[in-house]
């Protein structure tokens, strides 16, 4: 079958063909989904647990081991880690890379499975574990509403009014609240009043609890109606709750006493707060939107922005709706930026084949190779579900050099028979058909050499798999057009040859007469040639390692992230008030557009890479958005300097954000112990390793994650003394809360909210509490005489304590964390590698390197599965192409000589090699085999031709010149754009100075290696 000569017989249909694929090609592009970052999936699960009132050790051994050990059964774990804290377990799970998206639901149902068969065993007083599977939940819209002059309360009303609208815009999936406080009702009551009218706090939370009880009084029959039975007595008002009656002895007279004669009933929030947020410097609440599973967020967003402006003009003046992060503007910046270098490339690539082809040549070459490839590539790419965003985006601009490579073979070999003479139909079917096998065997080729990335079962692969599945489609389309389109076109624009041209041979001229000079001295000094570009490959290997390394780059996004980190055990309303002077440093900066401040835990998940950190009190986080990028980069260089010389009390971490796989600390250096390793041992193993990165400049922000010791305040309860005065560990605890935090004592229905209601003592004591426990009141709940608290303690001890225990896979492990310094994180890695591994590890005990390290270990890690079959389906197309074996040594010989180039520009430009440069690597490998095969085959068809050895191999190398050098000039010069965008700046470097060098050892080094393996001889010319 002879695709040419059929596209030609039958033009109707191919020009028809043509029609659908423009309409098609531009109609699909407007409705693929539109992503700033391929999805992946988050394979982490949280479990909460929480133990009222359990130390840290407690809780890790109670709760934490035995969820642990249960969830060890599940064959779909990888890793599980966890910290203990008091009163709180937090358990994460690490299912295996191998289970994307489609298999996970099932995983989270059998982890469900495993947590449900262990709650039973939990210790008394242990909640009721609660799984959270949407840790990878994506809010792509975040905005703030804050006040200015309005109470919170107001604030509030106004937040979910505007919640509730949102929730109902199509493509709004869920909608989330981040800083909302809990509303309390709290009664304060003073011990000395209770003892004065002879009351006990536990009749008051008696009489609280039982009074606003729903209870079932059943119904009665009335004629022939049943009609329900609903007693009165519910509170409706806090002031309700002030006129309950409680019956007390007074002067021995029973006496009606009202609660409001007593105590303080107010409305209010939570305290201390879970968490609190600031916009701009005022109090806010921020409100954060998911798009539906499939959604086009660009579509979703424009809809969101229609109700808010509809709502934003019913909201009274002081209530502002500010945006944090607005996926929709950053997913249609992120294309429009894309789609301008992919016009950009695409107007290098033709000016360039204008240039050195002519301007019909390359006119058709820019049709037939790269338009209906890339439109007919975005046909394919809706059928299939693929998604515009950086990766596919990335991928046509990587595989434009690669798609206009056949085209120019194809239109080259036309060009020269027709001016030679022959005719235009027989001239397109024999350019087109007689290499058609050849290109398509070196298509499938290139396709391969990108096969391990769609493989990869880590999270890279199924970050960056659409790379593969993108190249494959346009390279493969581009081929069908070579062979189809492009012989058509030639016949219709391609010039009649001049008088005289056919007699002229092409390849005359100066330039490839130097060239067979050229080819000439190498093959008769062959083995001089090849030993000196041996020697600049082992230079360039050995210079290699002087070249920075980068797992991932950062993110073009016009946002930096600060981590505040006070000391541990810190109240959340002192960091909150220690973090506004760098808020006000921020306002003030020029960069600045807006700053949220995130206090006692992370913001939400609005950016797929990042995940967010767990609460603390002693936390909060800071998101800037910027006016430029120039401004991120000023700005975390300025804001940087500043921390380190105004806020010494606290650890400040600035960050601009990155793409991809993403790793919170870059350098982490793990030391885990047995199950119940000493924490001493842990403590001074880790103080041992954080010395290390203190000493090293090329570190900073150094820290370890069990954090600083807190004190605890242990009241020696004396067993012999309580009995005596009737009183228990249980009555003790409850004075000791109610003296501080409050002890919930019944539910206040407002609508559809039951907010706790909450006995304290009144501010005074409360005040005091902490100076003066001995002093505090106890009742026993026997009797209604109280009695100081030291009277039934020992003595009060105030030891220091760990506050967090971290596990690693059931092993208690300690972890130091700290930031690389101006360098990168192998450079920092690499430099304090040998001072780690000094340290002396007792027996049972081990150091692992986590951070980036790991996790750019474990993605190259999960190329080799794929590296496998691509190498074994290269190599048997290199073998059936030729039916031999030298030639595909050939082409395994050369490739390695790339690094030559890649090892210069990356050197020259000071670019970190990473994953991002890796895919280039591999895309060159493609590129060169590709161009090996076409003039292996050139040579092959000299031979059939009657060429000497000799003259075949050199006339093979003249006659590929020119289609080589402007394949390569197209992909060279096609990813200039490239260079612009932070993401792909490391790919472009390896491209184009890899190409540049693999351009001249394709041309030069082929027809030495060839004459060498085949014992060719040279000839004097």
């Amino acid at each position: 079958m002879n695709l040419t000569s059929m596209a030609i017989d039958n033009r109707a249909i191919t020009y028809f063909a043509i029609f659908l694929i423009v309409v098609g090609g531009i109609f699909c592009y407007f409705q693929l989904g539109q992503l700033e970052d391929p999805e992946f999936s988050v394979k982490t699960a949280v479990i909460t647990t929480t133990y009222p009132g359990a130390s840290a050790e407690q809780v890790e051994l109670e709760v934490t081991d035995r969820i642990e050990t249960k969830l060890q059964e599940m064959v779909e774990l990888k890793n599980v880690y966890s910290n203990s804290r008091a009163g709180l377990s937090i358990i994460k799970v690490d299912i295996k890379s191998n289970y994307w998206s489609d298999r996970l639901p099932q995983v989270w149902d059998n982890l469900r499975k495993k947590v449900q068969d262990i709650e039973p065993t939990l210790p008394p007083g242990a909640g009721k574990p609660k799984v959270g599977d949407d840790f990878g939940y994506v809010f792509g819209f975040l905005l703030a509403v804050s006040s200015d002059g309005y109470s919170y309360a107001e604030l509030e009303r106004y937040v979910k009014d505007m919640r509730k609208e949102l929730s109902v815009v199509p493509g709004v999936a869920r909608v989330d609240l981040w800083g909302a406080q809990d509303k309390r009702v709290y009664i304060e009551v003073s011990n000395a009043q209770l003892a004065a009218l002879g009351l006990t706090p536990n009749q008051v939370m008696q009489t609280l609890q039982t009074q606003n009880l729903v209870v079932d009084a059943g119904g009665v029959d009335l004629d022939t109606q049943r009609l329900r039975v609903a007693p009165t007595g519910e509170f409706h008002t806090p002031e309700d709750i002030g006129n309950l009656a409680i019956t007390s002895v007074i002067e021995g007279r029973n006496e009606i006493v009202r609660i409001r004669d007593f105590a303080t009933v107010s409305f209010g929030y939570v305290e201390p707060p879970s968490s609190m947020l600031r916009h701009n410097g005022r109090q806010a609440i921020a409100m954060a939107l998911a798009p539906g599973a499939g959604e086009n967020i660009v579509t979703v967003g424009q809809r969101i922005d229609q109700r808010i402006s509809e709502l934003v003009a019913e909201l009274p003046v002081g209530i502002n709706v500010e945006r944090i992060s607005w996926q929709s503007d950053q997913v249609s910046e992120s294309i429009r930026a894309f789609m301008i270098s992919l016009l950009e490339a695409v107007a290098i690539v033709l000016a360039l084949l204008a240039i050195t082809m002519g301007v019909r040549a390359g006119i058709i070459i820019g049709i037939s190779g790269l338009v209906f490839p890339i439109l007919g590539t975005f046909i394919v790419m809706a059928i299939f579900g693929i998604d515009l965003h950086r990766i596919s985006l990335g991928a046509l601009i990587i595989a434009m050099g690669m798609m206009v490579d056949n085209a120019i073979v194809v239109t080259d070999g036309i060009m020269i028979r027709i001016a030679q003479g022959m005719d235009r139909r027989k001239a397109a079917i024999e350019a087109a058909s007689g290499p058609a096998w050849p290109l398509l065997g070196a298509t499938v080729v290139a396709c391969m050499a990108f096969y391990p990335i769609f493989a990869s079962s880590y999270d890279t692969g199924e970050y960056a798999g659409s790379l593969f599945t993108v190249v494959a489609i346009s390279l493969v389309l581009s081929w069908v057009f070579c062979v189809t389109i492009a012989p058509i076109m030639c016949m219709a624009m391609l010039p009649a040859p001049k008088p005289g041209q056919a007699e002229d041979s092409p390849y005359q001229g100066k330039l490839y007469q130097r060239f067979r000079s050229l080819l000439s001295w190498t093959i008769r000094y062959r083995i001089l040639f090849l030993g000196c570009m041996v020697g600049l490959l082992a230079v360039s290997f050995v210079s290699f390692r002087f070249v920075p390394k980068l797992y991932f780059p950062d993110s073009s996004r016009l946002q930096v992230m600060i981590d505040y980190w006070a000391p541990q055990g810190t109240r959340i309303q002192q960091t909150s008030a220690d973090l506004e002077k760098i808020e006000q440093f921020l306002l003030k900066h020029p960069a600045t557009t807006s700053t949220s401040a995130f206090v006692g835990k992370g913001p939400p998940r609005f950016y797929l890479p990042v995940s967010a950190e767990d609460p603390y009190s002693s936390y909060a986080q800071i998101i800037v958005n910027t006016n430029s990028l120039d401004g991120v980069n000023q700005l975390v260089a300025e804001t940087d300097a500043w921390v380190r010389a105004n806020v010494p009390e606290a650890m400040v971490r600035v960050r601009k954000y990155a793409v991809g796989a993403f790793d919170d600390w870059k350098i982490e250096a793990r030391f885990s112990g047995p199950a119940n390793a000493d924490p001493e041992i842990l403590r001074n193993l880790a103080e041992q390793g954080a010395n290390i990165l203190r000493e090293s400049p090329d570190a900073k922000e150094v820290r370890v994650n069990w954090r600083e010791r807190t004190r605890a305040v242990i009241p020696e309860f004396s067993d012999e003394r309580a009995r005596w005065a009737g009183v228990s560990r249980e009555d003790l605890a409850r004075a000791m809360k109610r003296s501080s935090d409050g002890i919930v004592v019944g539910q206040f229905r407002e609508g559809d909210d039951l907010i706790p209601i909450v006995a304290r003592n009144i501010e005074k004591e409360r005040v005091q509490a902490a100076a003066a426990i001995d002093e505090l009141q106890v009742t026993s709940h026997l009797s209604s005489h109280s009695i100081p608290v030291l009277q039934v303690i020992d003595g009060i001890r105030l030891p220091w304590e760990d506050p967090i225990i971290w596990r690693w896979d059931r092993r208690r492990s300690i972890t130091v964390q700290c930031s690389p310094n101006d360098v990168t994180a192998p450079t920092l890695r690499n430099s304090v590698l040998e001072k780690f591994e000094a340290i002396e590890l007792p027996p049972g005990y081990r150091l692992d390197w986590d951070g980036e390290y790991w996790s750019a270990k474990q993605s190259q890690d999960a190329l080799v599965p794929g590296i496998v079959p691509a190498l074994v389906v290269m190599l048997f197309i290199l073998v059936a192409l030729f039916n031999a074996f030298r030639p595909m040594l050939i082409c395994m010989m050369v490739i390695p000589f790339v690094m030559i180039g890649i090892t210069s520009g990356l050197l020259m430009t000071q670019t970190p090699f990473g994953f991002i440069a890796l895919l280039g690597a591999m895309s060159l490998s493609g590129m060169m085999i590709k161009n090996v095969v076409v003039l292996l085959d050139e040579v092959n068809s000299n031979l059939s031709k009657g060429l000497t050895p000799y003259n075949a191999v050199v006339e093979a190398a003249v006659s590929r010149l020119n289609p080589v050098v402007n394949a390569a000039g197209t992909t060279v010069l096609g990813v200039l754009p490239m260079l612009q965008d932070v993401f792909w700046v490391a790919l472009a470097v390896t491209i184009f100075f890899g190409l540049i060098a693999g351009t001249l050892l394709t041309m030069v080094m082929v027809p030495t290696l060839y004459s060498l393996l085949y014992r060719i001889r040279p000839e004097s010319t």
